[in-house]
C-alpha cells in the first residue's frame, strides 16, 4: 500500500495529520467532550490526561512511520492556512487484515449533527482506497446509534455483530456492529 496523505480536504473541514503543536488544543478538546466520548471511548472513559494527548500523538507518528495507520485532526475549515478550529479526531488502521483499513472517529460535543464526521470519513475511506486498501471498516458498539448513523449515510453494509474486541466502555451493550465498504 501507498502511505496517506498528510492533509485532505473533507467538505467543511479538513483533516490534518497530528503534529506535537496539536497537544494543547487535543487535550483541551477531548477534556470538553469526556461526557459525550467517553462512555462509547475505552481511552476516554477514565479521563484523559496531557500525558494521553502527547501518547496519542506519538502513537500517531509511530503508524505513520511503520505505514500501520493514520491519525487525523478534524479541523474547521478548507487548506492548511485555513483549518481553524479543532472538532476531532479520526483515523485509519490496518487491524483488519491484508487490503482491510480500520476507520474510527470522535467530535467534541458542541460540533455534532452538522456532518462533519460524515465528511471526514468519506474522506479517509477515498484515501483509503487511493493507497491501496480493498475495503473500509467501521466497528461500534450496538447502542451507539449515532456513530452507527455515519456508515449507513455513506453506503456501508452491516456485515456482522459480534462481540467486543476491545475493553467495554460505560455505555456500550456489548455487542459490536461492523460495517463494510469495498473498493469501488
Amino acid at each position: 500500500m501507498d502511505v496517506a496523505r498528510e492533509e485532505l480536504s473533507a467538505g467543511p473541514v479538513t483533516l490534518r495529520r497530528w503534529r506535537m503543536s496539536d497537544v494543547d488544543e487535543l487535550y483541551r478538546v477531548v477534556g470538553e467532550s469526556l461526557s459525550h466520548i467517553g462512555p462509547w471511548m475505552a481511552w476516554a472513559a477514565h479521563g484523559y490526561s496531557d500525558a494521553d494527548a502527547r501518547r496519542h500523538v506519538d502513537h500517531v507518528d509511530a503508524g505513520w512511520a511503520a505505514g500501520t495507520g493514520y491519525g487525523y485532526a478534524i479541523r474547521l475549515g478548507a487548506g492548511a492556512a485555513g483549518a481553524g478550529e479543532l472538532v476531532g479526531g479520526c483515523g485509519m488502521t490496518n487491524r483488519i487484515g491484508p487490503g482491510g483499513m480500520e476507520i474510527g472517529y470522535w467530535l467534541h460535543h458542541a460540533r455534532t449533527g452538522r456532518g462533519y464526521v460524515t465528511a471526514a470519513v468519506a474522506a479517509l475511506a477515498a484515501e483509503a482506497f487511493r493507497i491501496g486498501a480493498d475495503r473500509v471498516e467501521i466497528v461500534h458498539d450496538v447502542a451507539n446509534v449515532r456513530s452507527g448513523a455515519v456508515p449507513r449515510r455513506l453506503g456501508f453494509t452491516e456485515v456482522d455483530r459480534r462481540p467486543p474486541q476491545e475493553e467495554l466502555s460505560p455505555g456500550e451493550a456489548g455487542e459490536d456492529v461492523v460495517w463494510r465498504l469495498c473498493a469501488p
